[in-house]
């Protein structure tokens, strides 16, 4: 019986082929796209899994009750706390720098390369896959281990272990293991070697010092839970651990430590003004995409679903037939299912080639490293699972539909669809385009945010300017010898030094004092210290003021943002003197207020910052301004020249400002991209459904349309009766989706303070569009059989 029925799906297969072409094709479009969101949706859950101890493993962390957010750096005693008051609870507490970039060098050979400071027993609670040497490699102080990847770049093929390596051209290390590359989707996944906590604090004298001093947060702790630990419950005992060692200040604001598990790291890792744990951005994505596979699949069946009772006048002679002679609606039921189940798995072989075809494009838009799970029992299981309920989904009206005609009216010739029959198809048809609108809406309004934020004037020069990271210590105290050199290239126009990046604030401090300043007021501003052409180099713009300048000494001068000034309330800022208890011996004076510059995310409003001279503070970049009359080409090997002749020891790295700040709209073009492309494959869904049911309307309608254009209709009236219905139906999703998308996006804007408007046109323009796909779709048809010859469609009457 299997077998005959798969024959006869088959034989009405390719009897039906443009028919059975759509069904196949929507379906496989439809599978494709859950396929590719199910694999993205499993690379996020899957975060950090990589890991043996991903259950026990957890960060300490500081969230405040009456302060915003949570801290990842913690105080250096807080770790030896944890170690002495609780060690019942923890198989380890481990300290660690921040990760950070690192001149790694093995002779000429120089990478710059992010690694972290660690204590010995990081390599077992991490889980290092040792490729040569042993997890005990960092028991030696100055010993380090290194990612695969690194240790290709530094020595290709030979043998690393015992090579002497040189971080920062200042620490002489042994390399005592190399480890596997972590994979994409973990937090550690740009860590590429590990040294050891000792040799940095011997390294580094400042950090004796620190060992007792509870208000400096600037060290990862990372514990590894006992076996029979609990995170709550060690969370609920050591979370007031530091109130009795902070200033006034930050208890007031009920600092409370707790444990971050490793399993949250990825999808619950944000928190809110309180410090309670909210919905991360990660966590929305995985919705957001995982709610648009389910529907985009549910329009590819909505399409087999349509096309099968379209056409159900076609086959009733064949019900009739079957139930006369014997079959029972349990056997057809059977036999429909059977059909749509064929359909199905064709589907899902063809929508395994296109995942392989779109995977590498795919990645490239979504930042991810995704490959189909070949050997995977679970993909297979879910694959086979999910071709079945797909075929049952799809098949479950027809067959149910199908099978319940009545024999002996069929068989008389009396059998009718009725008035009704077209209602649910036309229900279908309405969800599918209220899908697909909604999600154009959806697209443009992150394309129109995007290009929003792009548009806003970003208060300095970006074009011609480099940031170069001043990588190691040789950098330090050869800044006028640079310039000179620099700019007797005739290649540069300015270079200067500051503490951040332009394209961001890395310091932010307290403690101004200005006149009219409400003593109880707790301020806080984006500081940045400055070389005195940094102005010059980077071309910010005043509005008031001056900038500093060298002749008139400016060692004690401020230059403020716009948005300082507000912050301070402050009607003539300039002259004004201010104090900064960072110096308490010095009054500092207002020189110059520059436009707000956009130096952290486009879509906040500018913070509040202090540009200051400091020689004592360290520098971490360098800005360099190419000439306007020489090429970017010609500029670099000279400017390279001179770094390479100054600082041989460090390598020439360098960044466009341009592209750094292109770099910040990331996260949003990447949800504009991938909503454009399931919007488009939505459309395309809906657009071979619309084809197969206009043809059947066409064929339907064949002798209507003869006798009609006999009586003198002319191709525009019987074009404008074939596409009315359609239309119809897409004014009516146009209605339902225009709230819908409106109610969506109005929320999804709502986390930007910097943001754009929900213009009517967007909507309008949306509709506009789905009426001409729609038109343009039907069209074909409607034409085709508007201009057929009415003779041939008559001559059987």
């Amino acid at each position: 019986m299997l077998k005959n029925n798969l024959k006869i799906a088959w034989r009405n297969l390719v009897k039906n082929g443009v028919s059975s072409f759509i069904n196949i094709g929507g379906l496989a479009v439809g599978m494709a796209v859950a396929i590719l969101i199910g694999l993205w949706i499993h690379d996020e859950l899957s975060f950090n899994k990589y890991f043996q101890n991903y259950d026990r493993v957890a960060q300490v962390m500081t969230k405040w009750k009456l302060a915003n957010g949570a801290r990842t750096s913690q105080p250096m005693p807080l770790g030896s706390a944890l170690q002495s008051a609780y060690k019942q609870d923890f198989k380890s507490v481990i300290l660690s720098t921040q990760t950070e970039d690192h001149v790694i060098a093995f002779g000429d050979k120089k990478f710059r390369q992010s690694g972290k400071f660690m204590q010995p027993e990081a390599t077992e609670m991490f889980s290092l896959r040792m490729l040569r040497g042993s997890r005990a490699g960092l028991n030696d102080l100055n010993s380090i281990m290194i990612g695969e990847s690194l240790a290709k770049k530094l020595f290709g093929d030979a043998d690393p272990m015992d090579k002497v390596l040189k971080i920062d051209n200042n620490l002489n290390v042994k390399v005592t293991g190399v480890y596997e590359d972590f994979p994409h989707n973990t937090d550690l996944n740009n860590v590429t070697f590990f040294s050891t906590w000792d040799l940095y604090a011997t390294a580094n004298n400042w950090v004796a010092q620190k060992a007792h001093d509870w208000t400096n947060n600037w060290v990862n702790i990372f514990v590894q839970l006992a076996p029979n630990a609990d995170f709550d419950k060690v969370s609920a005992k050591i979370k007031d651990l530091k109130t009795p060692h902070v200033g006034p200040e930050e208890a007031a604001a009920k600092p409370s430590v707790f444990l971050q598990p490793m399993s949250n790291w990825h999808l619950y890792s944000s928190f809110g003004n309180a410090g309670e744990r909210i919905e991360s951005e990660a966590l929305r994505a995985v919705w957001f995409y995982g709610i648009i596979g389910i529907f985009v699949l549910l329009l590819a069946c909505i399409n087999f679903m349509n096309l099968s009772t379209a056409r159900s006048e076609k086959r009733a002679k064949e019900v009739g037939i079957r139930k006369a002679v014997g079959s029972v609606r349990g056997q057809l039921i059977f036999q429909f299912f059977s059909e749509s189940l064929l359909v199905s798995v064709f589907a899902f072989l063809l929508a395994i080639v296109l995942v392989l075809l779109i995977l590498p494009w795919f990645n490239g838009v979504a930042d991810k490293t995704l490959n189909i799970l070949w050997t995977n029992p679970f993909f297979w299981l879910s694959g086979i699972t999910f071709t079945f309920f797909t075929g049952i989904i799809a098949g479950s009206y027809p067959a149910l539909y199908l099978s319940s005609f009545n024999p002996v009216k069929v068989l008389k010739g009396t059998f009718r669809a009725g008035r009704f029959a077209a209602i649910p198809r036309k229900v279908l048809v309405t969800v599918q385009f209220t899908v697909s609108i909604a999600l154009i809406i959806g697209t443009i309004i992150v394309y129109r945010q995007i290009q929003f934020a792009k548009d806003r004037p970003v208060g300095y020069t970006r074009e011609g300017l480099l940031a170069v990271p001043m990588a190691t210590p040789d950098f330090q105290g050869k800044y006028d010898l640079l310039r000179n050199e620099l700019k007797s290239t005739g290649a540069v126009a300015e270079i200067a030094e500051s503490a951040s990046a332009v394209t961001g604030i890395d310091s932010g401090n307290g403690g101004f004092n200005w006149k009219g300043k409400d003593p109880s007021f707790k301020d806080q501003f984006g500081t940045l210290s400055v070389t005195y052409e940094y102005g010059k180099t980077i071309g910010w713009k005043f509005i008031d003021g001056r900038d500093f300048s060298r002749e008139l000494k400016d060692s004690t001068g401020f230059v403020i943002n716009e948005a300082a000034v507000k912050y301070m309330s402050l009607k003539n800022p300039v002259g004004q003197t201010m104090q900064w208890d960072r110096y308490k011996a010095k009054n500092f004076k207002v020189l110059g207020v520059i436009k707000d510059m956009v130096m952290n995310s486009p879509f906040e409003p500018a913070y509040p910052t202090i540009f200051f001279l400091s020689p004592d503070d360290s520098k971490n970049w360098i800005f360099i301004k190419i000439s306007p009359h020489v090429s970017t080409a010609n500029a670099l090997p000279k400017i390279e020249g001179v770094f390479k002749k100054l600082i041989p020891a460090a390598p020439f790295e360098f960044k466009f400002v341009d592209d750094d700040y292109a770099a910040k709209f990331a996260a949003e073009e990447r949800i504009g991209k991938l909503s454009g492309f399931f919007a488009a494959l939505a459309i395309l869904i809906s657009c071979l459904g619309l084809f197969g049911l206009a043809s059947f309307v066409a064929e339907q309608r064949t002798k209507e349309i003869g006798v009609r254009k006999i009586l003198g209709a002319s191709v525009l009236n019987l074009w404008g009766m074939l596409s009315k219905d359609f239309v119809m139906l897409v004014i009516a999703s146009f209605v339902i989706a225009t709230p819908i998308a409106f109610y969506f996006m109005y929320n999804w804007l709502q986390k930007y303070q910097y943001r754009t408007d929900l213009s009517w046109w967007i909507f309008a323009g949306a509709g506009v569009g789905a009426l001409v796909i729609t038109l343009l779709t039907v069209s074909f048809q409607a034409i085709k059989a508007a201009i057929a010859n009415p003779v041939r469609s008559l001559r059987s009457e």
